[in-house]
């Protein structure tokens, strides 16, 4: 009997699982640059709904709610609004169904990723469909929410010892720890991408995860095959949505790139994260925002953009300590595009005053030849001094003092005003920072560990303390 009846549970619950699920619809009424506006929707939709509108094609377009006024709902698309016509129908999804297939797949809606271990080596869109043609994702057994709140502040662990990026001039002199969060700021076309390829494929960790949000789509190989690297790839996962991507996938791929790290940080493991970048991510926030009827603020950044940026950042991170101590960890390396070289712009400001940290490219370096062009004068770790030992920060200071020394004597020679022999200690303070700056390039494909980078330093400093007093310099020298 109970056999019969278990037997009967199945049969029904397969029924039913075929059963249509019934949903509300609306109508679409207009189109307005990325903004569609739903009618019939009321006191259905929430904000961040999902709706599919049907008649589009042989496929529904999927849509988004933003906001409503009376009965009107406004949503975006997550794709292009070239074939909506007004008229068409607006239906509430109530499954995680990929319409482009029409079978269940490893990805939900809104509400999260099935991500597993099988992820490992795969490229994904924002929304975990695969990308590499290699197939079926293995789902998980819970959904990782796209929306989670970070662990909580009391119960997140502390940050780890110092975490090898494999980079001579940031394991020197902006020595970052496991689950720290650094910025990396640069304009266009100076080294970003080098040095971003170098930290994913030098750093220790468990696991990458990539993000590249607004990238060019002809560099996505490009990373993965030549910057990456077979090896690293096999422990990756990298989430895509290139340029030309609708700006709600270039605002999800931030999004599902954290939640994977938060899988895998929750499962005890150490995750570098590299979100490429913040920059795009908010300029997908604005659009969204622009088309939703806010009103821009900042540089035409809406206040929205503001509370969504901080909600993403804090999620990275420590995450929450077990009862035995231990605890899982996301470093993350996050971009930031400086536009013309202004690095108090609304969106560099305020991804400084959230990390701890943050790493300055300057084009002039680069256009030296010194690559890679990290500022070391402009670049802080805040958690470098419980990193490292007190003699490795002494001797980063000192290093410091030399650089910034040989910077102002450096334009007192372009000046003509010093010249060579004219002061034994200057001319020595010239050679160390010749030998400093020589020391900082680094080819791609090499690997410093921070040992290596505190010997060599030591080794072209040498012993002893660096004059501190700078106030006289230009007045010695002449």
């Amino acid at each position: 009997m109970r056999r019969d009846t278990l037997a009967s549970l199945r049969q029904l619950s397969q029924v039913l699982g075929d059963l249509p699920v019934a949903s509300a619809a609306g109508t679409v009424r207009g189109v307005a640059g990325l903004a569609i506006d739903i009618a019939g929707l009321a006191h259905h939709a929430a904000i961040g709904q999902r709706v599919a509108i049907l008649g589009a094609g042989d496929a529904p377009v999927l849509a988004e709610i933003l906001g409503f006024s009376g009965g009107t709902q406004k949503a975006m698309t997550l794709g292009h609004t070239e074939r909506i016509k007004a008229g068409m129908e607006a239906r509430i999804v109530a499954t995680a169904r990929r319409f482009s297939s029409g079978e269940d797949e490893p990805f939900a809606d809104r509400g999260g990723l099935l991500v597993s271990e099988g992820w490992l080596g795969r490229v994904v869109d924002p929304f975990g469909a695969p990308l590499d043609g290699k197939g079926y994702l293995p789902a998980g057994p819970r959904a990782c929410a796209l929306r989670a709140p970070p662990p909580p502040a009391t119960s997140r662990a502390r940050l780890g010892g110092a975490l090898d990026l494999g980079v001579r001039v940031l394991n020197t002199f902006a020595t970052a720890s496991l689950g720290q969060r650094l910025g990396l700021f640069a304009a266009s076309g100076v080294g970003k991408s080098t040095l971003l390829s170098m930290i994913a494929r030098h750093t220790e960790c468990d696991v990458v995860v990539l993000a590249l949000i607004g990238e060019r789509g002809r560099e996505v190989r490009e990373f993965i095959e030549e910057h990456l690297g077979a090896e690293k790839m096999a422990r990756s996962v990298v989430v895509v949505a290139t340029s030309d991507a609708p700006p709600l996938a270039r605002r999800e791929s931030a999004h599902a790139a954290m939640a994977i790290a938060e899988y895998f940080r929750d499962a005890g493991q150490s995750v570098l994260l590299v979100m490429d970048s913040v920059t795009r991510y908010c300029q997908s926030l604005r659009e969204i925002a622009l088309s939703a009827g806010e009103f821009p603020a900042a540089r035409g950044y809406p206040a929205s953009v503001f509370t969504e940026l901080p909600r993403l950042l804090e999620r990275a991170g420590p995450g929450a300590e077990s009862t035995d101590g231990s605890a899982g960890f996301i470093t993350g390396i996050f971009t930031v595009l400086v536009d013309g070289d202004d690095h108090d712009e609304p969106i560099a400001d305020a991804v400084r005053g959230i990390l701890d940290g943050h790493i300055v490219l300057a084009r002039r370096i680069a256009e030296a030849g010194r690559y890679p062009p990290v500022d070391v004068a402009r670049s802080l770790s805040r958690t470098m001094e419980a990193a490292v030992s007190a003699a490795d920060m002494a001797l980063a200071q000192r290093g410091r003092a030399v650089l910034a020394r040989h910077a102002e004597l450096a334009r007192l020679i372009e000046m003509g005003v010093y010249e060579a022999g004219r002061n034994a200690e200057f001319d020595q303070i010239v050679a160390k920072g010749r030998a400093i700056e020589a020391l900082l390039v680094q080819p791609r494909a090499a690997r410093v560990t921070i040992e290596e980078g505190f010997a060599d330093l030591a080794q072209v400093i040498g012993a002893g303390s660096e004059p501190e007093n700078q106030s006289n310099l230009k007045k010695n020298a002449l």
